[in-house]
């Protein structure tokens, strides 16, 4: 899918991906700021801008106005928050595309923070993160990224702790806003039924009066380095959910779209080498999946799965040794291009709506990247050889990298320590 990107003096970056055969519009605004901007006292205040950009503005002045608008156009709206940025959306009939850029433009750019409505969210937020806990199968991947990067942005949760949510003031949201919520900080995307130069044209008129800034980098990550690492939450549940993993590539290495086939080969499908040793052949896991993660100054690559109790060590084993194999044994060609076509695969089917694509041409936007089309990145995958492979794998899976996060009735580490080591 083709895509123009325009760039305002004031440093808006606006990109268009025009689907004229779709009847719907998506409209992303995008601005790098997520939870790796964050202090250690304001973790998680990010996501509680998000949700607050959405309870009133200059001109719709209560949540139910905001959410009746957007309604009644058809259409649904919602927002986002990662490690390093924040996104929030509306997706309309094609027709109402002017409407839906006026209110996704007034959310982000003239939020009012009425105290009330913060003292209600932070119940709310409290909500989500007691919610989150109760979710083993997205609480490990919590925990896994705090084994990884320690007490630093990337190990803290995006969702912020309760004290933290607790202790956020109206003064914290506009300082921080003041201070990402910029021009140069943004990217505007709009996908579906519309021209460029109509996008063009309504984007710079809505976002008139956004203040020019400057675009905002983020404390750098440090790579901790050191023995295999374990990470326990005591639950009782009816299985034992882990991520083991590594310290991998950011977004710029070379290597980063040869960490994404062998993570595709390791555990991305059910031909997979794990979802076939793990569930075919042990029947020890409904759920088992492997994959790379990059961002500007970092990436993980993990295995996940839930497990019964009693499996966990066996399990972890042939984690290990399904991981080594690709250290010591070149890839056949037979099975990179399998792997390799279920990726472009994926990327065909999986990019098929305007919501889809705007969200991945906004991403790599935001991680400043040289944008792609899906079929490009395709390319790429499809250049990737197993030397590629095997030099990522040696690379990656060093014991000086790897964590395990466990949740479950597992009390002491000391039986897996025995065990997490690559030979």
């Amino acid at each position: 899918m083709q895509f123009t990107r325009n760039v305002l003096k004031n440093g808006l970056r606006i990109i268009t991906v025009p689907m004229h055969q779709s009847a719907s519009v998506t409209v992303l605004v995008l601005t790098s700021a997520g939870s790796e901007y964050e202090t250690k006292r304001t973790n998680g205040l990010s996501h509680f801008l998000e949700h607050m950009c959405f309870k009133g503005t200059a001109s719709r002045s209560t949540p139910r106005e905001i959410v009746e608008e957007i309604e009644g156009i058809g259409g649904r709206s919602n927002a986002f928050t990662g490690l390093e940025e924040t996104g929030y959306y509306i997706k309309a009939e094609a027709r109402h595309f002017k409407k839906a850029l006026d209110i996704v433009s007034d959310i982000f750019l003239n939020p009012i923070f009425p105290k009330k409505e913060i003292e209600k969210e932070r119940g709310v937020i409290i909500q989500e993160i007691g919610k989150s806990e109760d979710e083993p199968s997205d609480r490990v991947f919590d925990l896994f990224m705090s084994c990884l990067y320690g007490n630093q942005g990337a190990g803290w949760d995006i969702l912020g702790t309760r004290g933290t949510v607790k202790s956020l003031q109206r003064k914290d949201f506009v300082a921080y806003r003041k201070r990402y919520y910029t021009a140069k900080n943004t990217v505007v995307v709009v996908a579906g039924n519309v021209g460029v130069t109509e996008v063009v044209r309504e984007v710079t008129r809505a976002f008139a009066g956004i203040p020019e800034g400057k675009a905002m980098g983020k404390p750098k990550t440090t790579v901790k380095r050191g023995k295999p690492r374990i990470r326990l939450a005591y639950k009782k549940s009816s299985q034992t959910h882990f991520v083991l993993g590594f310290h991998s590539y950011p977004v710029t290495h070379p290597r980063r779209i040869a960490a994404e086939v062998l993570g595709a080969a390791l555990g991305g499908g059910s031909s997979s080498r794990l979802f076939q040793r793990i569930r075919e052949e042990m029947g020890a896991a409904y759920a088992v999946n492997a994959g790379s993660e990059s961002y500007l100054d970092h990436g993980e690559f993990f295995v996940y799965a839930g497990i019964g109790h009693d499996g966990v060590a066996d399990v972890i084993r042939v984690t290990l040794e399904e991981i080594d194999r690709f250290r010591k044994e070149k890839i056949s060609a037979d099975e990179l291009e399998r792997v390799k076509n279920y990726i472009a695969g994926g990327l065909a089917t999986g990019l098929e709506t305007g919501s889809r694509l705007a969200e991945f041409y906004g991403r790599e936007e935001v991680l400043r990247q040289e944008l792609l089309t899906p079929k490009e990145v395709a390319d790429k995958v499809h250049r990737v050889t197993a030397d590629d492979i095997e030099k990522a794998a040696r690379e990656i899976f060093r014991n000086e990298h790897l964590c395990l996060a466990t949740i479950g009735p597992i009390r002491s580490a000391a039986g897996l320590s025995k065990i997490l080591r690559l030979p």
